[in-house]
């Protein structure tokens, strides 16, 4: 059976409010998908499905820093995961200071204790920490998921440029269409990637 990790990527005040210090447009689209999503994990039965909080959580004078504005530094307001999408319960959070979720993080350790074999990627941004943390992913031997309607970036633009990358190595799809083979006993991952070496 498989057994598959959600993680949501930085869903943060920085990101997402209208006030944060690197703010993502089109993050507000994503969050009621990203909340139905949890609602549906968090009303199942079972441990195959866990949800992992990705938390960009800066030092002061990070590295990152020398390229981007300062944002997300760790116990700030900006690092801080919206409203909407608190962590609950034993959800375990996984805190980075650099794009990918498995940078010198323990994010790998943890899934392999959890024996874990998928992951799926949702948040911020789709061209830059999702796809750094799905491509690390894949490094790694996970099968990745990528649901399209639980990313986004600063432009669409920007998101479709993700997207197209993460096409050919991730298997991409809706939450619905997620939730809907999931619910049927399916693996969801089953056609990901590009076999035929299709991709433009």
């Amino acid at each position: 059976m498989t057994r598959q990790a959600i993680l949501v990527i930085d869903m943060l005040n920085d990101f997402i409010h209208e006030k944060g210090a690197l703010v993502c447009p089109n993050g507000k689209k994503i969050v009621p998908n990203i909340q139905r999503l949890l609602t549906w994990i968090r009303g199942r039965k079972g441990d195959d499905i866990q949800i992992v909080h990705i938390q960009e959580a800066h030092r002061k004078h990070d590295a990152d820093f020398r390229v981007r504005p300062c944002h997300a530094v760790a116990g700030s307001w900006g690092s801080d995961f919206i409203e909407e999408l608190k962590p609950m319960g034993d959800e375990y959070i996984v805190p980075k200071r650099r794009h990918s979720g498995f940078a010198h993080t323990d994010l790998d350790l943890y899934l392999r204790e959890e024996n874990m074999d998928t992951v799926v990627v949702t948040g911020v941004w789709t061209n830059v920490c999702v796809r750094s943390t799905a491509t690390d992913a894949l490094a790694r031997a996970y099968r990745v998921i990528t649901l399209t309607d639980a990313v986004h970036s600063k432009t669409q633009e920007m998101h479709e440029y993700g997207l197209n990358d993460l096409s050919i190595f991730t298997k991409l799809m809706t939450v619905d269409e997620y939730i809907d083979a999931c619910d049927k006993g399916e693996d969801p991952w089953i056609g990901g990637g590009d076999a035929e070496n299709k991709v433009k």
